[in-house]
């Protein structure tokens, strides 16, 4: 009976003990449960109190960009974020999409004037068309418009806005901002090319005039991308006035260029290196690669060349180490000249002397242009231009052609040179057994029996030459060669044709002074009987104000306008 007493009580303890424990677990699960609706609460609370702020500063951000906007666009408000695209174009002209063309219409914008437009990258992705943004921008630049005909949600770059927008690898989906702004006109503008070079061109300035006017706006910082014939510059704005970002639209700004501070050699395209008249430069050229050198020839040295007093000679020293070269000049403005084109070449075998002139009686004041080309091997090589007296030269000429001769000689039949007569039995049987006169239609020369062996004729041109020369005679010369307008012609052809007939060669326009491809005629008649270009037919169609009456004309009727009203001549 005790035992079962015992039994129960323990069983009692137990129960209640558990039914204790199980009331201290629920408390506590009831009390973490309070302390954790009250944390979500407040969590809730300062979520809302944290989206309130973020709602009013983002109201703020609004009103004061709205603000912005109605003072950068002369009340004229204009926002929008949209996926860029590129396109092929020039200049830095965009496309918008229509629905964008209504609502700048809708307020007015074209009644302004030339509409611009601050373009700025979205680092971070936003909902397009949102009227305001939270993120930073960073890349910016300005534009004009080309035309309303991008698709909705998308606005198009020309390669100009989109290198300076994205100069390293663009993301998936870039997304820009828009908006409209009104610029002052520039007056005044400070470049500077990324690389040497560029002041090379002739008359550059007028190449740079003929690449901005594809342009509707500068902002300082950006690079100007100038393509002049197959070189490319890139010129970085320093500084503009009135304001760093300025319209370029029916304007004249003032225009300073400022040397490169690029110390590295170019490796994608030619250099002029600069060569002073009786300095020697040392250099190397590798096969198939040219080196290039400048001189300048002043008017001093023109007239005294066109006196016949003295001629300029272009001295090339090579190293006889297996290698061999080309030398190629021309005068500005062939800033490279090549095999195709040049107007004086030697590609005579080792070391070589180019005697300017010889072809013309004057050399005209200018800077002249020295191409070496690597024919074989690796070369290296010194070159040099000097001025040579031709006072010298011509005394000896002089001197020997007054020599008479005697009255006692008698010409060898044989060389053909005057032998005195007591000894000409011994100097023909001498000049039989070892002299030679090649048979060679034309050319009579005579040489020694082991020389006669290596004095060959060009099958084609019929010139004579050593034996180790014709190789290169018959590649450099009577090798077809391909013009890029699918001409294929031998070299002499080639340069008469490049410099003269191809519609791809370079030419000076007589109205904008840039280097443009001649083209074909033009197609107006009355262009084709004034002799202009094709670019020049067209180019000569903007309009500019006489100097006499004011009134516009056509740049290419000026002439025609002052003859006929003002009868100036």
């Amino acid at each position: 009976m005790e035992f079962e007493l015992r039994a129960a009580k323990a069983k009692l303890e137990r129960e209640q003990k558990e039914r204790k424990d199980k009331a201290r677990l629920k408390i506590e699960r009831e009390r973490k449960s309070k302390q954790e609706a009250i944390k979500q609460r407040e969590a809730i609370e300062a979520a809302q109190r944290i989206r309130r702020l973020d709602a009013a500063q983002a109201q703020v951000k609004a009103d004061q960009m709205t603000e912005e906007s109605l003072l950068s666009g002369k009340g004229v408000m204009f926002h929008r974020i949209l996926e860029a695209v590129p396109y092929q174009g020039s200049g830095d002209k965009i496309k918008l999409p229509s629905t964008c063309f209504t609502e700048l219409s809708d307020q007015g914008a074209l009644d302004k004037g030339p509409m611009y437009f601050r373009l700025s990258k979205v680092e971070k992705e936003v909902p397009l068309h949102s009227e305001a943004s939270g993120q930073e921008n960073s890349g910016e630049t300005h534009s004009g418009v080309l035309e309303f005909t991008a698709p909705e949600g998308f606005v198009e770059l020309p390669p100009h806005v989109w290198r300076n927008l994205f100069p390293a690898i663009p993301p998936s989906a870039p997304l820009i901002e828009v908006c409209y702004v009104r610029l002052p006109k520039g007056v005044y503008a400070k470049l500077q090319p990324a690389e040497r070079g560029f002041s090379d061109i002739p008359n550059h300035k007028a190449v740079l005039e003929t690449c901005l006017r594809q342009h509707a706006t500068l902002s300082q910082g950006e690079v100007v991308t100038v393509n002049h014939g197959e070189l490319t510059f890139k010129l970085q704005v320093l500084e503009l006035k009135p304001s760093s970002s300025v319209s370029v639209l029916e304007t004249d700004i003032e225009v300073d260029i400022v040397g490169s501070d690029s110390t590295s050699e170019r490796t994608d395209q030619h250099v002029l290196l600069p060569l002073e008249l009786g300095k020697t430069e040392s250099g190397y050229v590798e096969e198939g690669k040219y080196a290039y050198y400048k001189f300048s020839v002043d008017k001093d040295i023109s007239d005294i060349v066109a006196c016949e007093d003295a001629r300029i000679m272009v001295k090339l020293e090579t190293d006889s180490d297996g290698g061999d070269t080309d030398l190629y000049v021309s005068k500005h403005p062939i800033m490279f000249p090549n095999q195709h084109q040049h107007e004086w070449s030697s590609h005579d075998m080792g070391s070589k002397v180019l005697i300017l002139g010889s072809k013309d009686s004057s050399i005209p004041a200018g800077v002249y242009s020295i191409g070496v080309f690597g024919f074989k091997g690796t070369s290296n090589f010194k070159i040099s231009v000097a001025i040579q007296d031709n006072n010298n030269s011509m005394c000896e000429r002089a001197a020997s052609s007054s020599s008479t001769v005697d009255a006692n000689s008698v010409e060898c039949r044989n060389c053909h040179h005057y032998i005195p007569s007591r000894t000409i039995a011994l100097h023909e049987a001498y000049c039989a057994r070892h002299n030679v006169q090649c048979q060679h239609n034309g050319c009579g020369v005579v040489l020694r029996r082991e020389e006669a062996v290596n004095h060959i004729h060009c099958e084609k041109c019929g010139k004579a030459f050593q034996q180790r020369e014709i190789a290169k005679h018959m590649k450099v010369f009577h090798e077809p060669l391909h013009c890029s307008c699918g001409v294929i012609l031998e070299k002499e052809a080639m340069v008469l044709h490049q410099s003269s007939v191809c519609p791809l060669r370079l030419v000076t326009c007589r109205f904008c002074g840039d280097m443009v491809q001649a083209g074909n005629s033009a197609n107006d008649a009355r262009d084709r009987l004034r002799g202009l270009s094709e670019h020049e037919s067209v180019c000569g169609s903007r309009t500019a104000p006489c100097d006499s009456c004011g009134r516009s004309v056509m740049l290419k009727e000026m002439d025609i306008h002052q003859v006929a009203v003002h009868q100036k001549s």
